[in-house]
């Protein structure tokens, strides 16, 4: 059997999957600390003989193998999770190949090899929600320089209706700052999900969105981009993205795909919901077939 875990910010799901990439048991577990919820967790995989797994956590995490933190959470905003070993915590109880990756990442593969991305091999993945992260897949290869890519932290110029100071903890203003989840509640003082027929809430979000992706097309040049998490659940807020990217492309890029096929070019998630967990599966396959 194979292992994934998709650790958020808000939750954690856990899945196990035949060799096929066939779910045969999923939980959601909440996020809180790591006691509570690698306790659980641990009791959740316990259950089974597993073979392989694979992680893809929030971040910052450290992916570098050759790194003394390989597999550990970095300087996230979450205080208990700070500098956590989560790799190290799964290795105690399991004597198995185990992958580490970014959540982000993982779905980015998931993406490319079962759902939206499977026809191109230059794609991106990007996740609004709890945070802001993007997964890029090169060439067919995940993308990693130093670490993984930190694109949901990108500087953002302000909308000019816009007074919010921004919530992340390091760059205020940045595009996690300005556009995700936390950041919409903060800014209207609602939650998103009650927030559908403000036109003026997602006219900003747009507009936040919209200017990152075209930094992520003149930096990467994605044959596809592909837009999961919470937020993108307000279907309302896909048409106002493509507005602004053809605005802020303004026939730069003459390609068909920012003009006349745009709806083809971003969109959201064709496995949505098990993009990271189908991308997990594969890559704790393919580490079992390197074993």
């Amino acid at each position: 059997m194979l292992a994934a875990i998709e650790a958020g910010g808000t939750k954690f799901v856990c899945a196990i999957g035949d060799i096929d990439y066939n779910v045969i048991d999923i939980i959601e577990i909440p996020t809180t600390t790591p006691t509570e919820t690698m306790g659980e967790v641990k009791a959740f995989f316990n259950q089974y003989e597993i073979k392989s797994m694979a992680i893809g956590t929030f971040g910052p995490a450290d992916i570098n193998r050759n790194s003394s933190k390989y597999g550990c959470i970095t300087t996230t905003p979450k205080q208990y999770w700070r500098n956590f070993n989560m790799l190290g915590y799964l290795q105690e109880f399991l004597s198995i190949p185990i992958v580490f990756n970014t959540d982000v990442n993982i779905a980015a593969v998931g993406e490319a090899k079962f759902g939206a991305s499977q026809n191109v091999k230059n794609s991106i993945y990007v996740t609004i929600g709890t945070g802001i992260g993007v997964g890029a897949i090169v060439d067919g290869q995940m993308l990693q320089g130093l670490s993984h890519s930190e694109m949901g932290h990108v500087i953002v110029r302000r909308h000019p209706q816009d007074s919010y100071a921004g919530c992340c903890p390091f760059h205020k203003d940045c595009l996690e700052g300005m556009a995700s989840g936390p950041a919409i509640e903060k800014r209207w003082n609602q939650k998103a999900v009650l927030l559908e027929e403000n036109d003026d809430v997602w006219e900003i979000e747009g507009y936040y969105i919209a200017q990152a992706l075209m930094t992520y097309i003149l930096t990467l040049s994605p044959e596809k981009i592909i837009l999961g998490g919470g937020v993108m659940k307000q279907r309302q807020l896909l048409p106002v993205i493509l507005k602004y990217v053809q605005q802020f492309n303004n026939h730069y890029l003459s390609f068909s795909q920012l003009e006349d096929n745009i709806d083809e070019y971003i969109v959201t998630p064709g496995i949505e919901g098990y993009s990271a967990i189908k991308g997990a599966f594969y890559l704790a396959k393919r580490k079992l077939i390197e074993k």
